[in-house]
């Protein structure tokens, strides 16, 4: 094993992924564990565990792990690697320190982002992002995600927002709320648990295109990229995508790529492991 292999955490609302990777991101084992209950404290104690099983009897240095990134929800600092704001999807977790105890527990250094910008950095570094300058990058799951790459690097924004589609208002009811309790928002008509309470993926689909269509206006990037576990229905969920933006774009977006994602459900860990090489020292500020 070399001196630079990466470790990776993505956490969710439901499970915590962990991989280790090689430096260009090809996961070299993966593991996971059910999210448990009982606050940010819980949740990484439960994800320090699952990395340690995983590098096996040697632990982290045992197997020449260098450095921890972290895909996580919620709205992250990208300065302190604490979460400034979250949602109920993972209850207790907003304010939690996610750098400085990952970083005490394992001794490593560790970067945390957003978990779909995990995803859009695994999928802009080495996967359906590469070969353009500016994606934005779509995750419709549990939730509905989004982030902004340019030349292969993060737009985090003012605000560590940049790309965020969940809380588009759009002109109806949604059957779920969304993860911020309203329901006119496209997280609660375009999601995973949207889908399942209506049976009606293209519709979700064709809800989330025109959505798509007015966002593209303000951003205008050179691709959009759709991953998360929504997108692996295929065609009939990504064609109602790509013809309701069609049909709504302003002329000179409509001919914008609308690709799948490449990694799959390994994107976030592939990105986050990509981003655990620029990890600061433990301790240190950004």
């Amino acid at each position: 094993m070399s001196e630079g292999t990466l470790a990776a955490l993505d956490i969710g609302g439901t499970k915590i992924a962990a991989a280790l990777a090689d430096p260009d991101g090809t996961v070299l084992c993966r593991g996971r564990v059910p999210t448990p209950a009982g606050g940010g404290d819980a949740v990484l104690a439960a994800a320090a565990a699952l990395l340690t099983g995983l590098a096996g009897p040697g632990g982290l240095a045992g197997r020449g792990v260098r450095a921890v990134g972290v895909g996580a929800p919620g709205v992250i600092d990208a300065a302190t690697g604490r979460v400034a704001s979250a949602t109920g999807v993972l209850p207790g977790w907003a304010g939690t320190a996610v750098r400085d105890v990952l970083s005490a527990t394992t001794g490593l250094p560790v970067a945390v982002v957003n978990d779909v910008r995990a995803m859009a950095y695994g999928e802009a570094r080495a996967g359906a992002g590469t070969g353009y300058h500016r994606v934005l990058h779509v995750s419709v799951g549990t939730g509905v995600g989004g982030a902004l790459t340019t030349g292969g690097d993060l737009d985090h924004g003012a605000h560590g927002t940049a790309g965020e589609l969940a809380h588009l208002l759009v002109p109806e009811q949604g059957p779920v709320p969304c993860g911020c309790g309203r329901r006119d928002h496209l997280e609660a008509v375009a999601s995973g648990p949207a889908i399942a309470a209506t049976g009606d993926a293209p519709r979700a689909g064709a809800l989330l295109g025109r959505a798509l269509a007015g966002l593209l206006a303000v951003v205008d990037p050179d691709a959009v990229v759709i991953g998360g576990g929504v997108a692996q229905i295929g065609p009939p969920y990504l064609d109602a995508v790509a013809a309701a933006f069609r049909d709504e774009a302003l002329p000179p977006l409509r001919a914008t790529p609308i690709v799948p994602a490449r990694l799959g459900t390994d994107a976030p860990l592939v990105g986050a492991a990509l981003l655990a090489a620029s990890a600061p020292p433990p301790g240190s500020a950004r």
